[in-house]
């Protein structure tokens, strides 16, 4: 059976590489899922979890944006991070979480409400990868 070769690199440096049967990621135009000789893709991410499948095995990756690149036989994300369930900080996850949610839910005025929902965004992905 063919595989995919997938490099998970952050402005930190690598965070993955190994081969798998198949990627299911979220684009911002929607969820996509990347077989062997896939034809070449380039997407821009959103904030979600990265399933990477390998037989009855599903490795998981919490990814906050980046660029995908898929050619036939590779399948490169550069994140802007990106995190395995197992280097996750439950504890800052969630106290991420309650601070977004406050600032969500507070009326003033120089709250940056996007700059929130997208911490919310991210603290949940990280707490949902987490469990994995």
């Amino acid at each position: 059976m063919k595989t995919l070769t997938v490099s998970v690199v952050t402005p930190d440096g690598p965070v993955m590489e190994d081969t798998y049967d198949m990627v299911v990621c979220r684009a911002e135009n929607g969820e996509l899922g990347i077989l062997p000789e896939h034809i070449p893709l380039v997407a821009p991410l959103d904030i979600g979890d990265v399933r990477l499948k390998r037989g009855n095995d599903t490795d998981h990756l919490a990814v906050n944006g980046g660029f995908l690149e898929v050619r036939p036989d590779k399948v490169t994300i550069l994140a802007q991070s990106a995190e395995k369930p197992s280097d996750i900080d439950v504890t800052r996850a969630e106290h991420a979480k309650e601070r977004a949610e406050q600032r969500l839910q507070s009326h003033q005025d120089h709250i940056d409400f996007q700059r929130a929902e997208l911490a919310l965004k991210r603290a949940m992905n990280r707490l949902n990868v987490s469990k994995f």
